[in-house]
């Protein structure tokens, strides 16, 4: 088996299960546990795993609401109005987009008011920031 293929299928592992052992990864991807170790001690090396997390269904959230928005910045303010974006505590995820806006970001807050309030406080307050377009997640079908 080539070495991108193994890398594939512990990745893959990864993805379906961020909490899967070594061994677990090991007997699913068809490795040892000694080639899981290595290869994820390399993959995290190459910044390829930037970090491990749980899939988090909003609707089971006791007293949080979670928000996708799509972000558009003036080009001459792009810079620092990202990093600017950053910096805000309720901001979980930010990414830049070939989509419909130029970046994307997943904002969670307490409840409905509270995301309206970062959104209308905290995003579009900031220098360059052009419009901020909510979508609130309702309930997670996988």
């Amino acid at each position: 088996m080539s070495a991108e293929s193994t890398e594939r299928r512990i990745l893959s592992v990864l993805e379906q299960d961020a909490q899967a052992s070594y061994a677990e990864i090991a007997e699913r991807a068809e490795v040892s546990k000694p080639t899981v170790r290595k290869y994820i001690q390399k993959l995290e090396e190459e910044g390829v795993i930037v970090g491990y997390s749980a899939d988090v269904d909003p609707k089971k959230l006791a007293g949080q609401s979670i928000a996708l928005v799509g972000i558009d910045i003036a080009s001459d303010c792009y810079v620092e109005a990202t990093r600017n974006l950053k910096e805000i505590p309720e901001m979980e995820e930010l990414y830049t987009s070939s989509g419909d806006h130029m970046l994307m970001a997943e904002v969670r807050a307490m409840d409905g008011d509270s995301l309206a309030d970062v959104i209308e406080d905290k995003i579009l307050a900031l220098d360059g920031v052009t419009a901020a377009h909510p979508s609130f997640l309702q309930e997670r079908l996988k």
